[in-house]
């Protein structure tokens, strides 16, 4: 005695393409029972409307710190606002996610506060926030502190260390590797004001920054944005954005990003 058995069952795969699963089973009846073969048919089928999300990984100058002060900016102010807005409005279908931690550097620790290293635990928020169609990063402002003697070149190998822990974070097999955007901040002017001790000869060791950050980003075949194209880092603490520079480089951001990406 044999009999078929189909159960069809609906579910989305984790990048929003629908996925169909039928499964037959034929068993034979015996005098020991049921024999039970399973037989697994998967079918993709058009993915509509699929949610985009970039992963905006920065520090203090993305958080949305206000010059000279402990203050931030509200989320619709500072640049990863404007870009989602900006992506929105030309309809696009994105979700910004932000982790920026003030002081945050490339691959170095800080020696007076924990979890600055951004080297240390990027593989896991990749893990946590996949799918992700893009991973921005925008770093190296905070490797010119005092605390350490880094020139452009040795910061920009910094950035490359984080571009393949991003490639080879521990992610779900149908998770898609993100591609990845490096962004060159501003570079770093007389340092002012409260952070003044804490980045002093910074404007020095800065030079050449963007450039080594574009090399970094050609050999290893990811997208490139020179944000010290668009706009200077503010005259009131040389370092961080005002909020009209906030809205000048995340309209810019969406242009940039819409031209190299399939949003």
């Amino acid at each position: 005695m044999e009999q078929d058995l189909i159960e069809p069952c609906l579910h989305s795969d984790p990048t929003g393409a629908k996925l169909r699963r039928t499964a037959r089973f034929t068993g034979a009846a015996t005098c020991c029972g049921i024999v039970i073969r399973t037989i697994y048919t998967i079918q993709k089928t058009t993915a509509i409307n699929i949610m985009h999300q970039i992963l905006i990984y920065s520090d203090s100058l993305t958080w949305g710190i206000i010059p000279d002060s402990r203050e931030r900016l509200s989320f619709e102010k500072r640049w990863p606002g404007v870009f989602e807005h900006s992506l929105t409005e030309a309809g696009k279908k994105v979700r910004v996610i932000e982790n920026c931690l003030n002081g945050r550097r490339t691959a170095w620790s800080d020696p007076f506060k924990e979890g600055r290293d951004g080297s240390q635990g990027l593989a896991q928020v990749i893990e946590m926030m996949s799918p992700l169609k893009l991973v921005i990063l925008m770093l190296g402002s905070n490797d010119f502190q005092c605390t350490h003697n880094n020139n452009a070149w040795l910061s920009a190998q910094g950035t490359a260390k984080l571009i393949q822990i991003v490639r080879h974070a521990p992610i779900e097999p149908v998770m898609p590797v993100p591609d990845i955007m490096v962004v060159a901040p501003p570079p770093i002017i007389q340092p002012k004001g409260v952070i003044a001790r804490k980045f002093e000869g910074a404007e020095k060791r800065c030079v050449g920054l963007a450039n080594e950050l574009q090399k970094v980003a050609n050999e290893h075949s990811v997208h490139y944005f020179n944000a010290g194209n668009v706009t200077n880092a503010s005259a009131i603490d040389g370092i961080h954005l005002d909020a009209n520079q906030h809205q000048l480089l995340g309209k810019v951001m969406a242009d940039a990003v819409s031209e190299c990406l399939d949003l």
